[in-house]
């Protein structure tokens, strides 16, 4: 019997216009149902989705089903535990009466809540003597846990910590060692720069060039020709000559030498 009963539901809810509410039997339980309730326009709970459990028992319809809000809702008729206080679920419960009826009736509550039968006592309290604040609670309680977004918020997973990429292993029979070695890093020179006027120029001379260069400058001659002395000097290295004494040797000539005179005579200066 209840499985018939419960199979003619399934079959009238396809021709009943629902409209935003959802209502359906488990896909492999037909003794539990889930519905979804959309909050009615123009009432505190305007813009919220609520999710409703639904059970039935083994000697439905003969028993009231058992109903329970799993989103939270602030509401007189509804304690924080999803239990709902209706008539309908209680002394007035008729086999005649289907779930799409019960869902109807719980959509109606939420608009007209029952304040002389309050499962919540603090809340009927305040919706009949401060409305206002009942009103602008239950918004309140509506934007956080009754909103599509915040229905879903704190569900999902945490995002997973960044993961290093495991490195590749080595091709079998090949080492490190067989690795192309790096590119060198690029030795191309360096122009050089364009000299400027009050720049040091330095000019190294070769081998070859630099003993020519020395003798040159070691060379000294001096010749005078008033007293028709002429002094010769041969330099060495020019590093050398104050380094080394310098030798005179003074030749007269032949003409003097006999005579004893003082004539004319060549002074010969050698630096080794």
């Amino acid at each position: 019997m209840t499985l018939k009963r419960i199979h003619r539901e399934i079959a009238d809810l396809k021709k009943e216009d629902l409209g935003a509410i959802k209502l359906s039997p488990s896909d492999d339980d037909l003794f539990h149902w889930n519905a979804t309730i959309p909050g009615p326009e123009g009432s505190v709970y305007e813009g919220g989705v609520f999710q409703v459990e639904i059970t039935l028992g083994h000697d439905y319809p003969f028993s009231a089903p058992r109903l329970a809000f799993k989103t939270r809702i602030y509401h007189m008729n509804i304690n924080e535990r999803g239990g709902i206080c209706i008539d309908i679920l209680k002394h007035n419960w008729s086999p005649a009466l289907s779930l799409f009826k019960v869902i109807l009736s719980l959509s109606s509550l939420l608009t007209d809540p029952n304040p002389k039968d309050p499962l919540v006592p603090s809340i009927a309290t305040e919706y009949v003597r401060n409305r206002v604040l009942h009103d602008n609670t239950a918004r309140r309680w509506t934007e956080l846990y009754a909103r599509p977004s915040a229905a879903t918020k704190g569900k999902g997973k945490a995002p997973a910590p960044p993961v290093a990429a495991p490195s590749r292993p080595a091709a079998p029979g090949r080492s490190a060692s067989n690795r192309p070695a790096s590119r060198p890093a690029s030795t191309r020179p360096t122009p050089s720069r364009t000299a400027t006027p009050g720049d040091t120029i330095t000019i190294d001379d070769s081998d070859d060039e630099r003993p020519a260069r020395a003798a040159a400058l070691r060379t000294k001659r001096k010749r005078e020709m008033g007293s028709g002395a002429v002094d010769i000097d041969l330099s060495g290295d020019g590093d050398e000559v104050a380094e080394r004494p310098a030798r005179r040797a003074r030749l007269g000539t032949a003409g003097a030498g006999a005579s004893g005179g003082t004539g004319p005579s060549e002074v010969i200066v050698i630096e080794d």
